[in-house]
């Protein structure tokens, strides 16, 4: 499960709405605390560059599905983004852009599509980059 950013920041609000017992204050609650700041800062970042990774991310992996579609006998009716450009309903179409691609990558590699195989890991590579939250130096204890 990858949860949303809403997700994320309702739990951090229902961790944090009511004080816990006593024997959870101190170093429980420091690191407490440690951990709903940390996934703050990470869904804030998501919050900043999710949909725009998004909206990269699903034209680069039509580019490679256009490229294959005569070499392979795909067919070109992949979805298009949504109007509104939420983070969910562009995942929506994120997701069926990568069940077409790792089609596509199942077809190359049974090939032996060498060229093709490599441009499809460029295309990875540059996923996780769009997609990658930065952590911040944490102090150690």
């Amino acid at each position: 499960m990858t949860p949303s950013v809403s997700d994320i920041l309702v739990g951090n609000f229902l961790c944090m709405a009511e004080p816990g017992p006593p024997e959870q204050q101190g170093e429980f609650m420091a690191g407490k605390v440690a951990v709903v700041a940390l996934l703050s800062l990470l869904a804030a970042q998501e919050a900043e560059r999710g949909a725009a990774a998004r909206v990269t991310e699903n034209a680069a992996i039509r580019e490679v599905l256009s490229e294959a579609t005569a070499d392979y006998a795909l067919s070109a009716d992949w979805p298009a983004d949504p109007a509104e450009l939420t983070i969910g309903g562009l995942d929506r179409v994120n997701a069926a852009l990568r069940l077409a691609l790792i089609g596509l990558h199942e077809a190359v590699e049974a090939r032996g599509d060498a060229a093709r195989h490599g441009r499809i890991l460029r295309l990875y590579a540059r996923m996780a980059d769009l997609r990658r939250l930065d952590l911040p130096p944490l102090p150690g204890r």
